[in-house]
C-alpha cells in the first residue's frame, strides 16, 4: 500500500545574513498511511508549518524527500488529490463565498455543473449556507475558517492537509469540525493536520506526531496513551521539556539511539 506522505530525513533551512542558516526542519522522518487522521503537534516555532509548506511545495526543502502518494512534492502533479488549508487563508474581502468556492474550483478545473452542486453541499456542511451571498469581509474569524474548510473539500481529495486547523473556531464549530473529520475519514479520505488543540488531537487522532526544534520526539497512537497516560496535555509538556518520549522502555529507547 502506497503511503499518503512520506517524509524522509526532511531538512529545511533558512538563510541569515551573518549566521548559520536557521534549522526550522531538521532531519525530520514520518509516513501517514492512507485512511488515517494524524496529527502534528508542536509548540510556536517547532516547525510544524514549514514541514507542511515543504509538503505542499511552498518551501523547497534544503535536504531530504517529500512524497505524496509516491511522487515527490517538486512535482506539481503531487498536489493533484491534495486539499490544503493553511495556517492563515487569505480570500480576497470583496467576494463571497460562494464566489470563493466557485473561483478556487475554476483552478481546479473542475466542470462547472461540478462546481454549482459541490458549492452547494459544501456551504451547508460547514454550516455557511445563510452566508453564501455576503462579502468575506462581514465575516467573522471563525466563518472564514469554515470558508477555508470548503475550499480544502471542494476537489473531493483524497489527503487533507490543514494547518491550524480549528483556529478561530468556537466551541460549536470545534465539534462540527471534528464531526466532518470523521466523516471524511470514514468516506476514505487521509487527514494530517497541526494543531496547538491538545484535546482535538486527542478527540480526532489515530495517531498523533510531537515535533520539538525541528526533530520528532514522540510518535504514538491515541489507543496507546490513553492505556498509558492520564494526560495528553501533560505527556505533552513533559516531552517538550525534556526532549524525549518519556514512554520509551529500555528497548525502544536503543531502537530510537540507532
Amino acid at each position: 500500500m502506497i503511503d499518503a506522505i512520506t517524509v524522509d530525513n526532511l531538512v529545511v533551512a533558512y538563510p541569515r545574513p551573518g549566521k548559520p542558516p536557521l534549522r526550522a526542519v531538521d532531519g525530520l522522518s514520518f509516513r501517514v498511511a492512507p485512511g488515517e487522521i494524524v496529527g502534528f503537534l508542536g509548540i510556536n516555532g517547532a516547525g510544524k508549518t514549514s514541514t507542511i509548506k515543504s509538503l505542499m511545495g511552498f518551501q523547497p526543502a534544503t535536504s531530504g524527500t517529500a512524497i505524496l502518494f509516491n511522487k515527490p512534492v517538486q512535482e506539481a502533479t503531487s498536489r493533484g488529490n491534495v486539499g490544503f488549508l493553511p495556517e492563515t487563508a487569505l480570500y480576497s474581502p470583496f467576494l463571497t463565498p460562494h464566489e470563493t468556492l466557485w473561483l478556487h474550483g475554476e483552478l481546479h478545473g473542475m466542470e462547472r455543473s461540478a462546481i454549482r452542486e459541490r458549492i452547494q453541499d459544501l456551504l451547508r456542511l460547514v454550516g455557511l449556507s445563510e452566508k453564501a451571498h455576503v462579502q468575506n469581509r462581514t465575516l467573522s474569524k471563525g466563518m472564514l475558517q469554515r470558508v477555508g474548510i470548503a475550499q480544502a473539500l471542494l476537489a473531493r481529495p483524497r489527503l487533507l492537509v490543514m494547518d491550524e486547523v480549528s483556529s478561530g473556531l468556537d466551541p460549536l464549530g470545534r465539534r462540527d469540525l471534528r464531526n466532518l473529520l470523521k466523516e471524511q475519514r470514514d468516506d476514505g479520505v487521509t487527514i494530517f493536520f497541526s494543531s496547538h488543540q491538545l484535546g482535538e488531537a486527542e478527540l480526532i487522532c489515530d495517531r498523533i506526531l510531537v515535533i520539538h526544534q525541528g526533530r520528532l520526539i514522540a510518535e504514538r497512537t491515541i489507543e496507546e496513551l490513553r492505556r498509558r497516560v492520564t494526560s495528553l496535555e501533560d505527556f505533552f509538556v513533559t516531552l517538550v521539556e525534556s526532549g524525549r518520549d518519556p514512554l520509551l522502555d529500555t528497548r525502544e529507547a536503543l531502537e530510537a539511539l540507532r
